[in-house]
């Protein structure tokens, strides 16, 4: 467990740079000049906006990864996202442009980033045992709590399923190549982060593991590569095969293996599971966001941007994927054999 602080908080600084990359640069290319209803935006048009939360998100699942899974970094992080969703949200609406800016947020994003993870690592340092501080033999190197597990295991789930959207996001022209770029970023992020959360999640980081998760790693990579090269509109095959296979991955690296090897019909359920259900619970989410809960639109307004033609729908596909993420944990993250349904 000693590379789980580190490299978490690697790439969360890494999703920082990401983010404040799409509120300049991206965010700009998406928003339409005038307020004539003709040249009102479609679907898919503030994909800058999902590629920006789903960064956000990244931050978060790479905060849960630096603090092991315990509960007051979980907690602390989650409580980060929120408020740096807010915060985007009015500095969309200053619409800032630039180097100059794009470096501006980022060093301030990475100085809030080590301010945060500073402060829990002193509060670890300072509580005893069993009181919100971590064992001393799990600040060494041990092995999680099998709570920690599950929140490493559901953080691992989560970053799954929103590397799918993001590997699949499209806009409604898909012409612009810094779709291209923020989406291979963004959805390669997620994927190194869901294998790194899935290994911490192990009861033991042995050699094979170790050789699974940089398979596995590859393999998503590669996946994500495959689901950009294809044309928009036809991702859907690619983007199940994508998830089957992460998700699977994440089971067979975070879950026990009694004996020295996994059970394999127990992986076979999650291999079905990590097959229908991220699709399932994606339409699940999208489709009342759609009809009943403007959520997209209202995100629009207080960013102050031009509202979605009404013949569309203003879809905020990364809360969808979020919550299909969410959802994906409930499944997945048992890690331990005893504590599996």
């Amino acid at each position: 467990m000693r590379f789980a602080r580190p490299v978490g908080l690697l790439l969360s600084a890494a999703a920082v740079v990401l983010w404040a990359f799409g509120v300049t640069v991206l965010q700009p290319l998406t928003e339409p000049i005038g307020p004539w209803s003709e040249r009102l935006p479609g679907n898919n048009a503030y994909w800058a906006r999902d590629l920006r939360f789903m960064a956000i998100m990244a931050v978060v699942v790479g905060l849960v990864l630096a603090g092991r899974g315990q509960l007051r970094w979980s907690r602390s992080a989650v409580l980060l996202g929120g408020c740096w969703v807010a915060a985007d949200v009015a500095i969309d609406r200053v619409d800032p442009i630039g180097v100059r800016a794009t470096v501006l947020l980022a060093v301030g994003g990475c100085a809030v980033l080590g301010a945060l993870a500073a402060t829990l690592w002193w509060r670890e340092r300072g509580a005893p045992s069993g009181q919100g501080g971590e064992a001393p033999e799990a600040a060494e190197g041990g092995a999680p709590s099998a709570a920690e597990r599950r929140t490493l295991t559901g953080a691992a789930c989560v970053a799954g399923v929103l590397t799918l959207v993001a590997a699949g996001i499209e806009s409604p022209t898909d012409r612009e190549p810094e779709l291209n770029q923020g989406a291979l970023a963004t959805a390669a992020l997620l994927a190194v982060l869901a294998v790194g959360a899935a290994l911490a999640a192990a009861p033991a980081r042995t050699r094979a593991r170790v050789g699974l998760a940089a398979g596995l790693a590859v393999a998503a990579l590669v996946g994500v590569g495959l689901v950009r090269a294809v044309a928009p509109g036809t991702r859907l095959l690619p983007e199940t095969a994508l998830g089957a296979v992460l998700l699977t991955g994440v089971t067979l690296l975070a879950w026990d293996w009694p004996g020295g090897r996994p059970i394999w019909r127990h992986h076979a359920l999650a291999a079905l599971a990590a097959l229908l259900g991220p699709v399932a619970f994606l339409l699940a989410t999208a489709i009342p966001m759609m009809i009943l809960l403007p959520i997209g639109a209202t995100f629009t307004v207080l960013a102050g941007n031009s509202p979605i033609n009404a013949a569309d729908s203003d879809l905020l596909v990364s809360l969808c994927g979020l919550l299909s993420g969410l959802a994906m944990a409930l499944l997945l993250a048992r890690p331990a054999v005893t504590d599996r349904r």
